[in-house]
């Protein structure tokens, strides 16, 4: 037999050598680590609500920080899922079923809105899915009753918000205060602490409390009603909607009936600047932090808007929405990253412990000695407490007290 033509035998060496870089390539391709992955529930089609996307961008920060260095468990990328619940419980439920059923899911981080994520609070109790709340505030999201508890919050909690909300009116000689609350879980949350902070011997008196409704167009004569009880001050907890139709109305009075205005957190959440407009800066507006990118180490804020900047827009402070979800969806995604490699598993149960066994660790808000325990699934105290002011340009920097 004649040997093969040159040509057949250049075609037969490029077919082997195109079967072996298919097998490579499959060989690759199911040796390619499987991402871990996190959930995150946000508002994130709610209008003029920038909560949801503050937690991603901390989160997604962390987790870039996270996979360049080699990710977890021998290489394992994170990676992100993220689901909307439009502030709606149901929907919210409906997200945390369906994370639970994930396949190398981990963990969910929720949004802003305690009222959602205690509606999801059975959900999670039943699937034993472990939570991580970087913002929302209500005593109850923690203090659930699950045993064991798979709920770990690095965040705000209304019974250290209203002592300091009122400390801080102490502080300007305002003694009488009027509480203006959104009428849901997370308003009454704060009626209670307020209540027990003035009972604590603060020597404040409210004269007053008032509820309104989401979604109200007007809080003008409930504003009115807490004056003339006799308030020096109101202290609001809104969201970014009702706290600027608050701000429009009040700017609109004689300046001698504009009372100072001490704020929960909720406005920090949305466009609140741009829906209170110029009337901002005609009001004695200030609202409790718990961190300021203004106040912390230069190091690592410039470390992190180097990060923040391959995975989003960000470079300046300036340019920060939501500063306080960013930093504490940021810091918390590195502790869990902690806990997934100290488990060395991704399994929840293993994971959760693990988060109650971490050494101390030097985040970008404090050094967290340590960030939990099994008796404290709170990762922040009062120590982080700070009040903050809106300057013209619509920045969130410290206030002097």
């Amino acid at each position: 037999m004649s040997p093969p033509a040159p040509q057949h035998r250049l075609l037969h060496r490029l077919r082997a050598a195109g079967a072996c870089l298919l097998l490579l390539g499959g060989l690759a391709r199911a040796a390619a680590p499987q991402p871990v992955l996190l959930g995150l529930d946000g508002e994130f089609g709610l209008d003029n609500s920038t909560s949801a996307q503050a937690v991603e961008l901390g989160m997604r920060t962390a987790i870039a920080e996270i996979n360049a260095a080699g990710g977890v468990l021998g290489g394992r990328p994170l990676a992100l899922v993220t689901k909307d619940h439009r502030s709606i419980p149901a929907r919210g439920i409906r997200n945390i079923q369906e994370f639970a059923r994930t396949p190398g899911l981990v963990a969910v981080f929720g949004g802003r809105f305690s009222p959602v994520v205690i509606e999801e609070l059975p959900v999670l109790k039943s699937t034993r899915t472990l939570f991580m709340a970087p913002w929302s505030s209500a005593d109850a999201i923690v203090d659930n009753g699950m045993r064991p508890n798979y709920v770990y919050r690095l965040s705000l909690r209304d019974s250290l918000a209203m002592p300091r909300l009122l400390q801080s009116a102490h502080r300007r000689h305002l003694d009488r205060v009027g509480l203006l609350l959104t009428n849901t879980s997370w308003g009454r949350s704060n009626a209670e602490a307020a209540e027990q902070a003035v009972t604590l011997g603060s020597g404040m008196r409210i004269v007053g409390t008032s509820w309104y409704n989401w979604r109200d167009t007007s809080l003008i004569a409930k504003y009115r009603q807490l004056r003339a009880a006799g308030a020096q001050a109101i202290v609001l907890v809104a969201n970014d909607d009702e706290a600027a139709v608050l701000v429009r109305e009040v700017a609109a009075l004689p300046r001698a009936e504009r009372l100072p205005i001490l704020s929960h957190w909720g406005v920090t959440g949305g466009e609140f600047v741009k829906q209170a407009g110029p009337a901002l800066q005609q009001v004695d507006f200030s609202v409790i932090q718990t961190f300021s990118f203004w106040q912390a180490d230069p190091a690592r804020v410039r470390r992190f808007l180097a990060s923040a900047a391959k995975v989003s827009k960000v470079r300046r402070i300036e340019d920060i929405d939501g500063p306080v979800g960013v930093a504490h969806a940021y810091d918390l995604t590195h502790i869990l990253a902690q806990a997934i490699e100290r488990a060395g598993s991704t399994d929840r149960r293993q994971v959760r412990d693990a988060l109650e066994k971490l050494p101390a660790w030097q985040g970008l808000i404090k050094r967290y000695a340590p960030p939990f325990t099994p008796a404290r699934h709170e990762a922040l105290g009062p120590g982080e407490l700070l009040m903050a002011r809106y300057r013209a340009d619509g920045a969130l920097v410290p206030a002097p007290e």
